[in-house]
């Protein structure tokens, strides 16, 4: 399949043409016939011969920018010109900034923000430590943490080629829930290290989002650092994308009329998101689940398991399925792919049950194409925001994070990545809800504020219920 022109290789090229009435027309000709697609053409300057246009135009990759560029080149009396990138261009210098919130001015200003008056500040939480959340910037700043070991679609590229990344989601944090976030991009793969790393940093934040640590090692980290610090630790990759999978999951089921207690689930990918949408849809409900990873079916009769999160064992395959991918998609309600490109086929989802819902989210390139999907599958969503029901984290995290800040949460529960997602899945109502429609957008008014609010009322809950009880909530691991 030929991928389509996308912004993310969106290019602007300054070029010269004669004047005529067909300057501009032949431009565009040109463009679409090299297969791009112009978005935008001013003209920057005019002359009497000749004119200076700057042609926008979307391509599917850099090579094919390129070949677009070839095709202007081409046009009788065009002169290239500059060729902008317009992806590098965003990230010149960096997409996120420190600003001070309180004016500095003249002396007075000075001796308020910086010495000598810090100082009375700084004695009054070495006394009482809670005040750093009322007088510091702990009490809205998350560290986004990362060495760089499983980049999104990249893999393990290290810290520095990381840190755009980690800026964005910095930027999406301050975007869709007002949270300053700093982007932590550590130059080590050893475990200790990590979180060795992390727990000494910790007092300046309110909240940790591990992000793109590679499996297995990202379990360990995360479930040491919920035991040592006293600030909820989050691991996107994992209960991101399970929360925004349940959501997705709850109301795709609605639209073919099942419900997640009687459907069979098959998985492709048992790494750290498979693994945590495992945990979470058995949370909410769901019995059945059949995993498979590169060597076939989860079960225990494997002599491969090492690495194998012990969890499968216990408490998925119900059925005792063993074989490959197919053999866990047939007759399967649901088949969720957080694993590798075009594994499975339309054949496959053939064999799956009536009315089946298909998320095959491995990115940029899916598990299966979705018009292939489409030919068999009621309802199908992937990872790209190139087709409907795109599975995106940042319909999450935000809104979790600031539920937990603003609830001052120490931790981070089953219960409430629970709340977050059925939360998430009640911001499309029944009147919008079809098979093309089953996550909002990420630009939805209120799902960041939604998701907070079932945040706040879990721990609530949580807090009321321990309290009474004695009793502690259940803690992803």
């Amino acid at each position: 399949m030929t991928s389509v022109p996308s912004v993310s290789y969106s290019i602007t090229v300054r070029l010269e043409v004669p004047a005529g009435a067909t300057a501009v027309s032949s431009l565009t000709a040109a463009v679409e016939k090299a297969g791009g697609l112009v978005t935008a053409l001013d003209v920057t300057g005019s002359g009497h011969a000749r004119i200076q246009v700057d042609v926008t135009c979307a391509a599917s990759s850099s090579a094919h920018a390129e070949e677009v560029v070839d095709a202007l080149r081409l046009v009788p009396g065009v002169t290239i010109g500059k060729v902008s990138d317009r992806t590098f261009l965003v990230h010149l210098g960096g997409k996120i900034e420190i600003t001070s919130k309180v004016p500095i001015r003249n002396r007075d200003d000075l001796s308020l923000v910086y010495t000598p008056g810090v100082a009375r500040v700084s004695q009054a939480i070495a006394k009482n430590p809670e005040d750093a959340r009322r007088l510091t910037i702990k009490r809205n700043t998350v560290a986004v943490v990362t060495d760089g070991s499983a980049v999104l679609g990249l893999g393990n590229i290290g810290a520095m080629a990381a840190l755009p990344v980690m800026e964005g989601k910095a930027a999406l944090f301050k975007r869709f829930a007002g949270i300053d976030a700093f982007p932590i991009c550590l130059d080590t793969q050893d475990v200790e290290e990590i979180i060795q790393t992390v727990q000494h940093i910790a007092p300046v934040f309110a909240g940790i989002n591990l992000e793109d640590i590679s499996a297995p090692r990202c379990f360990e980290i995360e479930a040491r650092l919920r035991k040592l610090l006293d600030v909820p630790v989050f691991h996107d990759d994992q209960h991101g994308t399970a929360i925004v999978v349940l959501a997705a999951l709850i109301n795709a089921l609605k639209v073919v009329g099942k419900d997640l207690e009687s459907i069979r689930v098959a998985m492709a990918g048992a790494g750290a998101a498979g693994h945590a949408i495992a945990q979470l849809l058995y949370a909410a409900g769901v019995r059945d689940i059949v995993a498979s990873d590169v060597h076939g079916v989860i079960h225990p009769g494997r002599d491969d398991l090492a690495g194998v999160p012990t969890w499968y064992l216990e408490c998925s395959n119900p059925r005792g399925v063993t074989g490959d991918l197919c053999d866990a998609v047939a007759g399967a309600d649901v088949f969720i792919g957080v694993s590798a490109p075009n594994v499975l086929t339309a054949a496959d989802v053939q064999t799956m049950a009536p009315d089946a819902v298909v998320f095959a989210l491995a990115n940029p390139e899916p598990e299966i194409q979705p018009q292939e999907a489409a030919r068999y599958a009621a309802v199908v969503a992937t990872g790209r925001s190139d087709h409907p029901n795109q599975i995106n984290n940042v319909l999450a995290f935000p809104g979790v994070f600031r539920g937990l800040l603003d609830a001052q949460s120490r931790t981070v529960t089953t219960e409430m990545l629970t709340a977050a997602a059925r939360a998430l899945a009640a911001t499309v109502t029944d009147d919008e809800l079809n098979p093309a429609y089953i996550v909002p957008s990420v630009f939805h008014p209120g799902v960041a504020d939604t998701v907070a609010a079932a945040v706040r009322g879990s721990v609530e809950s949580i807090r009321r219920t321990a309290e009474e009880t004695g009793e502690f909530p259940s803690i992803p691991v």
